[in-house]
């Protein structure tokens, strides 16, 4: 191996085991891995530049803008107040059909402020319906991260992946080029939720109100023994009573998780603005229409969209800013220096072949159901983005050693590094509704293992049907 290759792998294996070990904030660990490759020569300045300067961060930035200036608007908190009004009067089947909106708005905006909106307000209306609001939200974050798989603007990995695929000489995706595969997975993988998953979560409920009503028993003898010890007598329990609301240990020692303020759930609605609304909204079609069209990139029609928004008043430059989410841009940025790296070095290229030598009896489709495996796997583990750059040069040249179309193989890791459930960890809705639900670790396991199979499932017949070899 020469010194480049070496230093490429050095810096790719510490960056993915910084990342699997959480510390550090991901966008800092990418940029030092970025840093890193710059100082020693493996990757010249113009090719930072051009990460820095990718269409993908500049489609991503506008969108940021445009979704932050719809939701300032207050059109989002609207649209969904709207409609979980009317589930209120349908009953439990309205709230799956809010969920499902919530999943087609996903496609075309952040689902993150989506999540945001819409889990206290089905909180709230399962609540009034005496249901427990543990059999919706968790099933809320799966379908508004099945819904990021409907368009190429669905999530920053759709384009990330776009975006690589491009720089390997590959022609690029139209907006809803995807959209049959995403559909396919989203209605497989929301009727398991709604048939099988919403069940497991209710036996889950279950025994949550068993332990609830062990605890008020135990509460109910505590108070008790405190009457009889006041009057004098002396009652001596052979174990000690736990109070109502106290915090359990795990049998491995760990406390309850605490990930944020259920009171900041709301913190993100805005009142109604009509003016503000409108003038977003007919922006944001727009720049779908000019990219679906194929009228301009989506990169310029983005950064031109949220450009006109400050211009015409609908939001101020400092919430232009605000709403960029420059984590995720250097995240993006840096994660595309170090694939750039593992490119140019030759690193893709000779794990691709290990990689073919294993696969190559399987034929195409075989290896594209082991490479979809391997994105699930990694993508619990690692970002999104850092699954994507790792692996989008990997399957480019699996692809070009079959002589095949490049195509079912990119369209494979576009699902597979978003389509992951398994953990409340592996994506940022999933973080949101753990803790407002009151879930545990095992109940994402128990639902998300399941629903990954079946995405997978879903996804190796749908890919081939809609991108052939």
């Amino acid at each position: 191996m020469s010194f480049e290759q070496i230093a490429a792998l050095a810096v790719l294996v510490t960056v993915v085991g910084v990342l699997i070990h959480g510390r550090v904030r991901a966008d800092v660990v990418a940029l030092s891995g970025a840093a890193a490759l710059l100082l020693m020569g493996v990757v010249r300045p113009v090719e930072v530049q051009g990460a820095f300067a990718s269409p993908a961060v500049i489609a991503l930035a506008g969108l940021f803008v445009i979704a932050y200036a719809i939701e300032l608007s207050g059109l989002l908190g609207l649209m969904i107040r709207q409609a979980t009004a009317l589930a209120s009067r349908i009953g439990a089947r309205g709230i799956w059909i809010v969920i499902g909106l919530c999943g087609s708005v996903g496609g075309f905006l952040n689902n993150t402020p989506v999540v945001v909106l819409a889990a206290p307000v089905i909180r709230d209306v399962a609540t009034s319906l005496k249901l427990s609001p543990k059999r919706f939200l968790m099933p809320l974050s799966h379908v508004t991260v099945m819904g990021g798989l409907l368009t190429l603007i669905g999530t920053s990995t759709n384009l990330l992946v776009n975006d690589m695929a491009r720089n390997a000489g590959q022609p690029v995706f139209g907006l809803f080029e995807i959209t049959p595969v995403g559909l396919v997975i989203a209605l497989a993988g929301g009727a398991w939720l709604y048939f099988v998953g919403a069940r497991q979560l209710g036996r889950a409920v279950a025994q949550d109100e068993a332990e609830a009503a062990r605890l008020a028993q135990l509460e109910e003898d505590r108070r008790k023994a405190e009457i009889e010890a006041r009057k004098g007598k002396r009652l001596r329990l052979p174990f000690r009573l736990p109070r109502l609301g106290e915090a359990r240990t795990h049998e491995d020692g760990s406390g309850d998780a605490h990930l944020g303020d259920v009171a900041l759930f709301g913190a993100a609605d805005r009142p109604f603005d009509l003016r503000r609304a409108l003038i977003a909204l007919t922006i944001f079609l727009a720049v779908i229409a000019a990219a679906g069209l194929g009228l301009a990139p989506i990169a310029a029609s983005a950064f031109a969209g949220a450009v006109a928004l400050i211009l015409l008043k609908v939001i101020t430059p400092e919430e232009a800013y605000a709403g960029l989410r420059p984590e995720i841009l250097l995240l993006i940025a840096g994660m595309v220096v170090i694939g750039t790296a593992i490119e140019v070095t030759g690193l893709a290229a000779t794990g691709a072949e290990r990689l073919i030598d294993i696969i190559r009896p399987l034929g195409p489709l075989g290896a594209l159901f082991v490479l979809y495996g391997v994105t699930l796997f990694a993508t619990e583990l690692l970002s999104n983005a850092t699954v994507a750059v790792l692996i989008t040069p990997i399957a480019v040249a699996i692809a070009e050693s079959f002589g095949v179309d490049p195509r079912p193989f990119l369209v494979g890791v576009m699902m597979a590094a978003s389509a992951a459930f398994a953990t409340p960890f592996g994506y940022q809705t999933n973080v949101l509704v753990f803790q407002m639900g009151n879930y545990s670790y095992m109940d994402f396991v128990r639902v998300g293992v399941p629903l990954n199979l079946v995405t997978w499932l879903a996804a190796m017949v749908a890919i081939p049907i809609f991108f052939p070899f």
